[in-house]
């Protein structure tokens, strides 16, 4: 590859729709996003166009008399490729690139290329292809020879490209291969909860918009060496670290991908086993970027992809990043109540935060009452790694404990608690 070849970057040109019902200043916010995104991909956006339709075209998306409007505008710029900001269906888009004489691709091809140039684990290389797949299949008719030739653009890149020359039935196969390959790793994740459990070890997810700081946060709170980025995306695979609480219980904290507006359903399919994980978290640490000028329009987004997994009902605390950004803290603290206000950069309420963590784990527990004789210092050893003593005081030969536990450890301990307080217990749950 020459220098010239490396250096090379796509001029784009994106598109934006606002349909009935919309607002416009919600397509210029979308577009905003897109253009980075197209830059995350490596390429430059060189113009943009806009239009508002009460429908979508059935044969190009935009109106015939824009499509025109949108070649001419393709020609002077000189432009590689047009991006819509919305899914086009594959007959769109063969129809769009007759008349431009160009490639023209969706969001969700973008996204899919992006992620593909970011997996890097097994398992995120072949959910990441999976998902390809599922897009590109019913795009393949006619645009085999097409595709091949363009390979290395945007929206032809990564994991799978070279199953486009190939018939419908070998791509179906390579995708039953993925699944039950995906499927194995979902077991896999399925054991390696089951043991979490055993060892009763509380945990929660980092979830949040793409390039809210979760890797930052991750970093900060546990001394991990997690990639940090100033890009969307920049890691899509999920990193489990354990961390200390300020009472001394021990905690997994998990960075999961970044979530964004559209995201393709395609990827949430194919990323579905990795999503279930946080499903299963015993609450969730929302990441909110403070230094966008719109942070209410990312929770929300967020939200919208945690109940697609089931993930809705889950505690959640809400946490507030990038705040040594931040203009108007006064005016976010006024927008977000209960959140905690950090700075995983500078540090700025970091201690806040592993307290208010604490707090979230020690909700689940219950406080009981113990009495454990003065010779079972392995009795005490024990208390001090399963919960948290609240209080201790010698009385005789023995000490009447005060501790924080965890129901499902409360059966280690139940020759020393006061009779009928197993029972009590069983009939609370």
């Amino acid at each position: 590859m020459t220098l010239i070849e490396r250096s090379f970057r796509e001029r784009i040109v994106i598109v934006g729709v606002t349909l009935s019902g919309h607002d416009p200043e919600e397509t210029d916010e979308s577009l905003v996003e897109l253009a980075l995104l197209v830059d995350t991909a490596g390429a430059d956006v060189v113009g943009r166009l806009t239009q508002r339709l009460s429908t979508p075209d059935p044969a190009y998306f935009i109106g015939r008399g824009k499509v025109e409007e949108l070649r001419e505008l393709s020609y002077a710029t000189d432009c590689d490729t047009v991006i819509f900001d919305d899914e086009l269906s594959p007959a769109q888009q063969r129809n769009l690139e007759k008349v431009l004489g160009r490639t023209a691709i969706d969001r969700t091809a973008l996204i899919l290329d992006i992620f593909a140039q970011n997996a890097k684990s097994v398992e995120g290389k072949a959910q990441v292809e999976l998902a390809l797949l599922n897009y590109r299949l019913p795009r393949l008719r006619g645009r085999g020879t097409q595709l091949s030739q363009q390979v290395g653009r945007i929206g032809t890149r990564g994991p799978g490209e070279t199953k486009l020359e190939e018939d419908r039935r070998r791509i179906q196969s390579r995708i039953s291969r993925l699944k039950r390959q995906l499927g194995e790793f979902q077991k896999t994740r399925q054991v390696q909860s089951k043991a979490r459990e055993a060892s009763r070890v509380h945990n929660a997810s980092l979830i949040g918009y793409t390039n809210a700081g979760k890797s930052s946060l991750l970093n900060a709170l546990t001394r991990a060496d997690t990639l940090v980025e100033n890009r969307l995306f920049a890691t899509l695979d999920t990193r489990t670290r354990r961390m200390q609480l300020p009472g001394g219980e021990a905690f997994l904290l998990s960075d999961t991908v970044g979530f964004i507006r559209k995201l393709p359903h395609q990827l949430v399919e194919a990323f579905r086993s990795t999503l279930e994980a946080v499903a299963e978290s015993d609450f969730l640490v929302h990441v909110v970027d403070g230094s966008y000028h719109e942070p209410q329009a990312q929770v929300s987004a967020v939200r919208e992809v945690l109940a697609e997994i089931g993930a809705e009902e889950l505690p959640e605390l809400l946490v507030v990043n990038k705040c040594d950004l931040v203009g108007n803290l006064d005016g976010l603290r006024r927008e977000f109540p209960d959140a905690v206000f950090v700075s995983a950069l500078t540090g700025s309420g970091m201690v806040e935060l592993r307290e208010r963590i604490a707090r979230m784990v020690r909700a689940t527990a219950r406080i009981y009452d113990l009495v454990v004789p003065s010779s079972r210092g392995d009795v005490l050893a024990r208390l001090h790694a399963e919960g948290q003593i609240l209080q201790s005081t010698l009385k005789g030969e023995s000490y009447l404990i005060t501790a924080r536990l965890e129901p499902a450890s409360l059966a280690l301990f139940s020759e020393f608690l006061p009779e009928g307080t197993m029972d009590g217990d069983a009939a609370q749950q």
